[in-house]
C-alpha cells in the first residue's frame, strides 16, 4: 500500500540557539517528540529521524516509537544536503511503495493538521512538488513525489540542494498558499523561538 514518509532533520549543533533545538519544549513536550507525533497523527507512516551532533542525547525519544526510526549522519557538518540525503539512503532501501516524501526541519514546529493538510493538497493535485506558502512565501513541509529520488541522491550544497531539484522542475510544482504563518516557522535563534512561542500561543 503507497505510504507516506517523512525525513525529519535533527542533525545540527543549534549554534545559534545555544542549546539543542531539538530538546526544546514545545507544547509541554520536546520539540523533537513534538515533530515525530505531529507527523505520525497526520498520517505519516514512516519518519526517519537524521542525527548528526551528540546523537545519545535524541535516541532515548526515538526508540521503541512505531513507525519512527533514525539514521545517524557522521559529516552532517558538511552541510544540511548531507542529512537529507543519509535519510533518502534509509528510505530508498526500505523496499515499501512510498507515495509522498515529507522533508521537514527539527526546528519548524507544525501541527498534524497543517501536516495533513499539505499532504491532502499534494495527492489532490498530483504534481511532483509542493511547496506550502504563506503570503506568496515558501515553507516547509516541502512534499515530494518519489519519482524525484534518484536526483535528490544527489544534490550537493554547491547547487543549493533541494532547490535545485525544486527548480528542475519548476513546471510540476504546486505552490499552495496556508491560512496562517506557521507554515514559515523556523527556530535558529532564542528570538525566533520567543516570537514562534508567542505565535502559538494565539493560534492556539
Amino acid at each position: 500500500m503507497p505510504e507516506a514518509v517523512a525525513i525529519l532533520l535533527a542533525a545540527g549543533e543549534s549554534r545559534r540557539m545555544g542549546t539543542p533545538k531539538a530538546l526544546l519544549d514545545w507544547q509541554g513536550t520536546t520539540l523533537l517528540d513534538y515533530q515525530i507525533s505531529a507527523l505520525r497523527d497526520a498520517g505519516v507512516s514512516r519518519v526517519v529521524v537524521v542525527l548528526g551532533h551528540q546523537p545519545e542525547n535524541l535516541t532515548p525519544i526515538i526508540i521503541g516509537r512505531q513507525g519512527v526510526g533514525w539514521t545517524v549522519n557522521p559529516i552532517y557538518s558538511q552541510g544540511k544536503t548531507t542529512s537529507i540525503k543519509a535519510g533518502l539512503n534509509v528510505l530508498s532501501s526500505g523496499g515499501n511503495d512510498i507515495s509522498v516524501i515529507l522533508i521537514l526541519n527539527v526546528d519548524q514546529p507544525r501541527t498534524s493538521e497543517t501536516v495533513s493538510e499539505v499532504l491532502r493538497r499534494h495527492w489532490e493535485i498530483g504534481k511532483l512538488v509542493t511547496i506550502p506558502t504563506f503570503n506568496g512565501k515558501g515553507g516547509h513541509p516541502i512534499a515530494l513525489d518519489p519519482a524525484l529520488l534518484p536526483e535528490l541522491l544527489l544534490i550537493v550544497e554547491e547547487t543549493l540542494g533541494v532547490k535545485a531539484v525544486v527548480q528542475a522542475h519548476a513546471d510540476s510544482t504546486n505552490r499552495t498558499e496556508m491560512p496562517d504563518s506557521e507554515i514559515l516557522w523556523d527556530l535558529n535563534t532564542p528570538e525566533e523561538y520567543q516570537t514562534a512561542l508567542q505565535s502559538q500561543r494565539q493560534l492556539g
